[in-house]
């Protein structure tokens, strides 16, 4: 029996590390041509959550590509956003070009790399971000399992801020020009369409 529960838990991991992601492909060209819409908020919007404050910064409104996804169970924000999604529109929303660039997520963090980027560098950066998803309600929770690398999604919600009231804190960026720490979408998403599945 000890064997079988320690056999168990290695093929979980092995098959994690060994079985392909599944990939959605589409045809050249771009997908998703319009930039996210975003609509700051002067009214006061808020949700409490497992003993968290939401407050709604903006309405939110993106059609993209997912270049890549990163599921969490650990750490705080996980209580709120069990995943991230890397997203792409625009240029970045065109399968020649995601071809061409690698994509990867680790922690919280979004990275790309190219040998030979078919678009200006800068582009790369303009069309798409790393957004940490907090799914607002069962039916979205529900479609998220069926949205993988590839996948062309519309996701309408708000960008927020949440508080604890212990002064833990974790805010949305409002820019889609900016990188580094504090640079990523903190999306609370009320619907979510899969184009994959019409």
């Amino acid at each position: 029996m000890k064997k079988l529960l320690i056999l168990v838990p290695f093929i979980i991991l092995v098959a994690y590390f060994i079985w392909p992601e599944k990939t959605i492909t589409y045809p050249a060209g771009i997908t998703a041509p319009e930039q996210p819409v975003q609509n700051n908020l002067s009214i006061t919007k808020e949700w409490q959550k497992d003993g968290y404050t939401i407050k709604a910064l903006a309405e939110y409104k993106i059609k993209a590509r997912v270049l890549s996804r990163n599921n969490f169970s650990i750490g705080r924000e996980s209580d709120l956003s069990p995943l991230d999604l890397a997203l792409g529109w625009g240029p970045m929303s065109d399968q020649s070009v995601i071809d061409k660039i690698k994509i990867t997520q680790s922690n919280r963090w979004y990275h790309w790399e190219t040998d030979s980027s078919p678009i200006p560098l800068n582009q790369v950066s303009l069309n798409s971000a790393n957004v940490h998803i907090i799914p607002n309600n069962e039916d979205v929770e529900n479609k998220l399992e069926n949205v993988y690398k590839g996948s062309l999604i519309e996701m309408k919600g708000y960008l927020v801020s949440i508080n604890a009231k212990d002064g833990w804190h974790w805010q949305s960026s409002l820019k889609r020009d900016d990188t580094g720490g504090g640079s990523c979408e903190l999306f609370l998403v009320d619907t979510l369409e899969n184009f994959d599945e019409n």
